[in-house]
């Protein structure tokens, strides 16, 4: 492919770039660009505002409500957003179940659950793993019984994430106990199934993480009723459901656009600390790392134009994807740390949302970046961790 844009593609980023420019709250740009805390209300308020123009949903067919433009297109929207300090669109319903749906689901699923995924009605969650079924998903636990037109489920799912905000869970449930019985496969007798968050037995527990934030949560379900008609696609078949959606999911997390916008800020932060009487920027230890993180972004970049270009739907190559992708996320909040030194090291929840600094020797934009730092050590994990996506390389890339 032309990796070179076209004077058609430069025409398309001016117009996103003015739109972006003209329509995107302050508020929430500020806490995107400062690394403030976004809550659901910001999400929303500019998924709104992507609705109204008809861009909320850039992967999307034409037909079910999409834009129709193309991977170069799509590329080009999400890396004027993150530069402008866009909040990233929650891909639970718009990148994850929605394809899912389109793909696989009933016609009344498609017309009852995609128009709400358009108009931010619906919040979705993913529900996939649980206590002891992380990377060994297949090794799940969670039941639903079918009795007449509806499924009684009970089990739990972990490591929700944004689930204290969710109308809509989509899980794997196994609705099949008896395979290990008969010996086949335990990918066997799983189910993709769509569960209303608010009926009766569903209840969400908080887990809080390291740095200090409210984002991942225990769910338990305890003989909630769910329509049969919210099964999707066939009973036993949710295996591949799953794994159609963790290639959009993998290739969701790989964030060129906010990893450029992060390499901006590492530049920025490396020409005002100073080592040894000048620019960190100038030191020629720090300067080759800063320089091969750029490499590798470039790299990724130009990977990810080639594999979106070349397939109507990921493949096995968003592993690829997905593992350079956080390990370009993790060495720059890495650098970020060493270099502001010690004054990295505190944070303060409070200074954070207050815009103070970390601590009183250290300049205000330190403050959110150790909790980042730590946050982002789980990048490498969700989404199916990255030596499972190694094994998934050697095996359907490789042939080994």
């Amino acid at each position: 492919m032309d990796l070179q844009y076209t004077p058609q593609e430069q025409e398309f980023r001016e117009e996103v770039r003015a739109f972006v420019r003209a329509r995107l709250p302050r508020d929430i740009s500020a806490k995107v660009l400062n690394h403030r805390r976004v809550v659901k209300g910001d999400y929303v308020r500019w998924q709104k505002i992507l609705g109204e123009k008809g861009w909320i949903a850039a992967n999307w067919p034409v037909e079910h409500g999409g834009t129709g433009w193309t991977a170069v297109q799509q590329h080009i929207f999400d890396e004027e957003c993150a530069a402008a300090g866009a909040p990233r669109l929650i891909p639970f319903g718009l990148s994850m179940v929605a394809p899912v749906i389109m793909q696989f689901g009933s016609p009344w699923q498609k017309s009852h659950y995609l128009p709400r995924i358009l108009s931010s009605e619906d919040w979705w969650c993913q529900g996939y793993a649980e206590p002891g079924s992380g990377s060994d998903l297949a090794s799940l636990k969670t039941r639903a019984v079918r009795h007449g037109d509806h499924y009684v489920v009970n089990g739990q799912k972990t490591w929700t994430t944004l689930a204290q905000y969710a109308d809509m869970i989509f899980c794997l449930v196994r609705t099949d106990p008896g395979e290990k019985e008969r010996a086949v496969k335990k990918q066997e007798g799983i189910s993709f199934l769509l569960i209303d968050m608010h009926s009766p037995g569903v209840s969400v527990r908080p887990l809080i993480l390291y740095d200090e934030e409210h984002e991942v949560n225990e769910v338990f379900f305890d003989d909630v009723e769910v329509p049969a008609e919210n099964l999707v696609g066939e009973a036993g078949r949710g295996w591949t459901y799953a794994k159609f959606l963790l290639g959009y999911e993998r290739t969701g997390i790989t964030g060129v656009g906010a990893s450029k916008r992060e390499l901006q800020l590492l530049k920025e932060i490396a020409a005002a600390q100073t080592k040894s009487g000048r620019p960190l920027a100038e030191d020629p230890v720090f300067r080759a790392r800063l320089a091969q993180v750029e490499i590798d972004l470039m790299a990724l970049e130009t990977t990810l134009l080639r594999v979106l270009s070349a397939r109507d739907k990921p493949g096995p190559e968003a592993s690829i994807l997905k593992i350079a992708g956080t390990e370009v996320q993790q060495v720059l909040t890495e650098l970020m740390m060493e270099a502001l030194g010690p004054a990295a090291m505190p944070f303060s929840r409070r200074a954070i949302e207050e815009g103070g600094a970390a601590a009183p020797f250290a300049p205000a934009y330190a403050a959110p970046l150790a909790a980042r730092y730590f946050s982002w050590r789980k990048v490498s994990i969700y989404g199916g961790s990255n030596e499972i996506q190694r094994n998934i390389i050697a095996q359907h890339v490789l042939g080994l």
